[in-house]
């Protein structure tokens, strides 16, 4: 594609092919070290809820980062930080001096340098590519991201289950696919910084909020786009059980499962990724929201396997047609002073996601998995309506005043 011609577009690509492949690698080595360490299906649940609360709690202050330090080295510093959290793990393995509580330290590490790099990332983008090609680049990144979320976990089940010392390998992998990342960005400009401004780190973030407040279109989406995130995207922490118990189908359907789903947001992506720029992207977002949310549901009544290969496609496709449209637009819309304090309010989304697989997991337990699915279609789709209904009203006052006649002199 033309846009892996801009030589700095294709580094931040490159960096981010080798930072997702290591961490989605070593998610599944975690889990299975989780497991062994403690016998209890509980302790990854408890794996993911600190990452979602550290991911929570310190994605905001990316933000300011990535808007008042250079994004390089933001973008070094957060890479690095998942360096050590790899490291860390694989080298306690190794040494046999491994415990729980070193997993759960790895992933709040993990959570911080994810804090400083999505915003960067999205921010540096926006400065690196032209303004038309801002959706085509986005959409590129997430296509990176779902891809890795396939073939990051299918190798390390392979090494995992060949060899003995397959854990610590796919640790140690993912610290020297970090460092890659980390050597890559040298090749990056340093990157726009903000001007001083005299606040406080805090009065960086509370001027950002009131930067977002003031403009009504930018909360919209960023309200949106929490919304659909949280309440539809914790379907792939039930993936296990919707191929054990929903369709007999064990741990091989749910690599199959969960496979199609990243196909189908790859296929969206690759189709999206042609075109440099988009008309009525507020329609794109409200259809594709939509379609999710309606997927989510088509999921829930799914009456047997073929039919929910077919929904996942869709369900993957989807959400990444929302997830590019969102942030393309948010990052066309905000002021480039603000983009990384922006982007990481959208992050926060992934942080609450985290969080919400816990009550909608016991929620499951007590109405039922369908039950459960259908209420995370239906929420999905009231979210992308209240955006709609507010997108619609503040389009026709905009005409109203924009027909209103101007007073004479």
């Amino acid at each position: 594609m033309a846009i892996l011609r801009i030589g700095g577009f294709l580094v931040l690509y490159l960096n981010a092919v080798a930072v997702f492949l290591g961490v989605m690698a070593q998610a599944i080595a975690r889990g299975w070290l989780a497991y062994e360490l403690t016998g209890s299906n509980a302790a990854l649940g408890g794996i993911l809820l600190a990452f979602g609360v550290a991911l929570l709690l310190a994605t905001p202050w990316g933000g300011v980062a990535a808007d008042r330090l250079p994004k390089r080295l933001v973008l070094q510093l957060s890479v690095l930080m998942l360096a050590v959290s790899s490291a860390w793990i694989g080298l306690a393995v190794v040494f046999d001096v491994i415990a729980y509580w070193m997993l759960l330290g790895a992933s709040v590490l993990q959570a911080v340098g994810f804090a400083l790099f999505g915003p960067a990332r999205m921010a540096f983008l926006a400065e690196l590519v032209p303004r038309a090609s801002v959706p085509q680049a986005v959409s590129l990144l997430l296509v990176n991201a779902e891809v890795n979320r396939v073939v990051g976990p299918a190798l390390a089940g392979v090494v995992i289950g060949s060899v003995a010392w397959g854990v610590e390998a796919v640790f140690l992998f993912s610290a020297v696919l970090a460092i890659v990342g980390v050597l890559l960005t040298a090749a990056l400009p340093v990157g726009r910084r903000g001007e001083p401004s005299g606040r406080s780190p805090l009065g960086e973030l509370a001027d950002g909020l009131h930067y977002v407040r003031r403009h009504p279109e930018l909360g919209a989406l960023v309200w949106c786009g929490i919304g659909v995130t949280m309440m539809g995207m914790p379907y792939l922490a039930f993936m296990p059980t919707i191929s054990s118990d929903l369709f007999g189908l064990g741990s091989v359907g749910y690599g199959v499962l969960s496979a199609t789903s990243a196909v189908g947001g790859v296929a969206a992506g690759l189709l999206l990724g042609r075109r440099s720029s988009w008309v009525r992207q507020t329609r794109v977002l409200v259809a594709s929201g939509a379609v999710f949310g309606i997927a989510v549901c088509s999921l829930a009544i799914a009456p047997n396997a073929y039919v929910a290969v077919a929904v996942l496609l869709a369900v993957g496709a989807a959400m990444l047609a929302f997830q590019t449209t969102n942030q393309s637009q948010l990052l066309a819309l905000s002021d480039t002073e603000y983009h990384g304090r922006v982007q990481g309010l959208v992050m926060l989304s992934f942080g609450a996601f985290g969080i919400a697989a816990l009550p909608l997991g016991l929620l499951a337990d007590v109405i039922g998995l369908r039950w459960t699915l259908a209420g995370m279609g239906v929420a999905v789709i009231a979210f992308v309506v209240g955006y709609a209904v507010v997108s619609r009203r503040r389009t026709t006052v905009t005409h109203r005043l924009a027909d209103r006649p101007t007073p004479s002199g």
